[in-house]
Protein backbone atom coordinates (compact mmCIF):
# COMPACT_ATOMS: atom_id res chain seq x y z
CA UNK A 1 0.00 0.00 0.00
CA UNK A 2 1.47 3.63 -1.03
CA UNK A 3 2.02 5.68 1.86
CA UNK A 4 -0.31 8.66 1.15
CA UNK A 5 -3.39 6.04 0.69
CA UNK A 6 -2.33 4.42 4.57
CA UNK A 7 -1.77 8.03 5.68
CA UNK A 8 -5.92 9.00 4.22
CA UNK A 9 -7.09 5.67 5.91
CA UNK A 10 -5.13 6.18 8.64
CA UNK A 11 -7.30 9.94 8.83
CA UNK A 12 -10.98 8.13 8.11
CA UNK A 13 -10.33 5.80 10.87
CA UNK A 14 -9.33 8.58 13.36
CA UNK A 15 -12.58 10.61 12.11
CA UNK A 16 -14.71 7.40 12.23
CA UNK A 17 -12.75 6.96 16.09
CA UNK A 18 -14.63 10.80 16.62
CA UNK A 19 -18.14 10.11 15.40
CA UNK A 20 -18.05 6.93 17.41
CA UNK A 21 -17.10 8.78 20.68
CA UNK A 22 -19.61 11.24 20.60
CA UNK A 23 -22.35 8.62 18.97
CA UNK A 24 -21.74 6.78 22.09
CA UNK A 25 -21.59 8.90 24.64
CA UNK A 26 -25.11 9.86 23.49
CA UNK A 27 -26.43 6.77 23.97
CA UNK A 28 -24.74 5.99 26.89
CA UNK A 29 -25.62 9.29 28.39
CA UNK A 30 -29.26 8.66 27.36
CA UNK A 31 -29.31 4.86 28.88
CA UNK A 32 -27.77 6.10 31.72
CA UNK A 33 -30.57 9.31 32.07
CA UNK A 34 -33.25 6.35 31.16
CA UNK A 35 -32.01 4.23 34.06
CA UNK A 36 -32.16 6.71 36.60
CA UNK A 37 -35.10 7.67 35.55
CA UNK A 38 -36.67 4.16 36.16
CA UNK A 39 -35.39 3.33 39.65
CA UNK A 40 -35.51 6.70 40.88
CA UNK A 41 -36.68 10.53 40.25
CA UNK A 42 -34.22 12.93 40.26
CA UNK A 43 -34.67 14.52 36.96
CA UNK A 44 -32.47 17.48 37.96
CA UNK A 45 -29.61 15.20 38.36
CA UNK A 46 -30.34 13.74 35.40
CA UNK A 47 -30.58 15.97 33.59
CA UNK A 48 -27.30 17.57 34.34
CA UNK A 49 -25.62 14.32 34.23
CA UNK A 50 -27.21 13.90 30.71
CA UNK A 51 -25.36 16.85 29.63
CA UNK A 52 -22.07 16.28 31.40
CA UNK A 53 -21.90 12.78 29.76
CA UNK A 54 -22.82 13.93 25.94
CA UNK A 55 -20.61 17.67 26.51
CA UNK A 56 -17.17 15.31 27.60
CA UNK A 57 -18.24 12.74 24.74
CA UNK A 58 -18.12 15.62 21.77
CA UNK A 59 -15.28 17.52 23.64
CA UNK A 60 -12.96 13.67 23.02
CA UNK A 61 -14.98 13.52 19.46
CA UNK A 62 -14.31 16.82 18.57
CA UNK A 63 -10.44 15.78 19.56
CA UNK A 64 -10.33 12.92 17.22
CA UNK A 65 -11.77 14.82 14.59
CA UNK A 66 -9.08 17.41 14.24
CA UNK A 67 -6.20 14.58 14.86
CA UNK A 68 -7.43 12.90 11.89
CA UNK A 69 -7.96 16.65 9.81
CA UNK A 70 -4.67 17.42 10.84
CA UNK A 71 -2.99 13.95 9.75
CA UNK A 72 -4.61 14.02 6.32
CA UNK A 73 -4.26 18.03 5.75
CA UNK A 74 0.08 18.08 7.00
CA UNK A 75 0.90 14.56 6.01
CA UNK A 76 -0.74 14.66 2.68
CA UNK A 77 1.26 17.27 0.39
CA UNK A 78 0.26 20.04 2.48
CA UNK A 79 -0.46 23.05 0.07
CA UNK A 80 -1.50 27.07 1.52
CA UNK A 81 -5.13 26.51 0.55
CA UNK A 82 -5.04 23.45 2.64
CA UNK A 83 -3.60 24.68 5.93
CA UNK A 84 -5.78 27.82 5.34
CA UNK A 85 -8.74 25.36 5.58
CA UNK A 86 -7.25 23.01 8.22
CA UNK A 87 -6.29 26.14 10.51
CA UNK A 88 -10.17 27.19 10.13
CA UNK A 89 -11.19 24.47 11.28
CA UNK A 90 -9.11 24.16 14.08
CA UNK A 91 -9.94 27.48 15.29
CA UNK A 92 -13.51 26.78 14.84
CA UNK A 93 -13.38 23.51 16.81
CA UNK A 94 -10.79 24.66 19.21
CA UNK A 95 -13.66 27.68 19.83
CA UNK A 96 -16.45 25.32 20.56
CA UNK A 97 -14.32 22.64 22.81
CA UNK A 98 -13.57 25.92 25.06
CA UNK A 99 -16.63 26.74 25.42
CA UNK A 100 -17.90 23.69 25.80
CA UNK A 101 -15.28 23.31 28.93
CA UNK A 102 -16.35 26.70 30.20
CA UNK A 103 -20.05 25.47 29.92
CA UNK A 104 -19.48 21.74 31.36
CA UNK A 105 -17.04 23.13 34.45
CA UNK A 106 -18.78 26.36 34.83
CA UNK A 107 -15.58 28.49 35.13
CA UNK A 108 -12.34 29.28 32.67
CA UNK A 109 -9.53 27.01 32.63
CA UNK A 110 -7.29 29.85 34.42
CA UNK A 111 -9.21 30.35 37.19
CA UNK A 112 -9.10 28.13 40.08
CA UNK A 113 -11.77 24.87 41.09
Amino acid sequence: MELDTTIRWTGTLIDAAGVAVIALGVVSATGRVLHRAAVRSLPGDAYHEFRETVGRAILLGLELLVAGDIIRTVAIRPTFSSVGVLVIIVLVRTFLSWALEVELSGRFPWQRR
